[in-house]
């Protein structure tokens, strides 16, 4: 049987090349974005690929829309939390409005934990839930500042992580928290050292490799773990 995989946060970047490389792969992929997104679209052609539109991570409505209207659906190996923001992260947390530090740990930390929360029962025996973090959410590792906001939110998501897993000790599935390199996108600017498909590829094959194991764990794209 195909392998099945809920990808959310596809419309572009590292979500929209996890949905490329996971059909590449021969898997069964659902993606989720905000707003039609025509580069998703397109990989229509390069296999099983089903798209749900109006996806907003940090809408409780909007999830709960998509758990039903996936009810009947074959249960997933993968379900792949990428959506994140790092509004503003040049500058120090103390100095933004309180809005938008809430703004940021809602999305990057609260709601992906929250859509875990949602979608645990459809992850098939054996498969995992992946949540898109950082690097820079590993507390150890914070010698230079910088990013506070975004960092902070990293390592909030990283704990809320892991006592979700606890929460679930029980559970036939994994958590893997993914750090993706530092990569040429949006978020990660020109000058990041990796392009999107080399992480991708690192990230997918992680990720098959982890199938069938439980606990949490805190991985980069190459299968190393990163310190809390």
């Amino acid at each position: 049987m195909r392998r099945r995989s809920l990808i959310v946060g596809a419309s572009r970047g590292l979500g929209l090349g996890l949905a490329a490389r996971f059909l590449a792969r021969g898997w069964d992929v659902t993606a989720t974005v905000r707003r039609p997104s025509p580069a998703l679209a397109d990989l229509a052609a390069a296999g099983p690929l089903r798209i749900e539109a109006g996806i907003d991570i940090d809408d409780d409505g909007a999830v709960a829309d998509l758990r039903a209207r996936l009810a009947h659906a074959p249960d997933f190996d993968l379900v792949f939390v990428v959506a994140g923001i790092a509004t503003q992260a040049g500058t120090p947390a103390s100095l933004l409005p309180r809005e938008v530090v809430g703004a940021v740990f809602q999305t990057n930390a609260v709601s992906p934990i929250r859509f875990a929360e949602a979608f645990h029962r459809r992850v098939a025996p054996g498969g995992l839930i992946v949540l898109m973090t950082s690097k820079l959410g590993s507390v150890s590792l914070n010698r230079g500042g910088g990013w506070s906001s975004y960092r902070a939110s990293k390592a909030a998501l990283n704990t809320l992580a892991r006592s979700f897993a606890s929460q679930h000790k029980g559970a036939d599935w994994g958590v893997v928290l993914m750090h993706p390199g530092w990569v040429r996108t949006d978020l990660g600017g020109r000058r990041a050292t990796l392009d999107v498909e080399t992480s991708v590829r690192g990230m997918v094959a992680v990720l098959e490799s982890r199938l069938g194991q439980r606990g949490c764990v805190y991985l980069d794209h190459g299968g190393e773990t990163v310190p809390w």
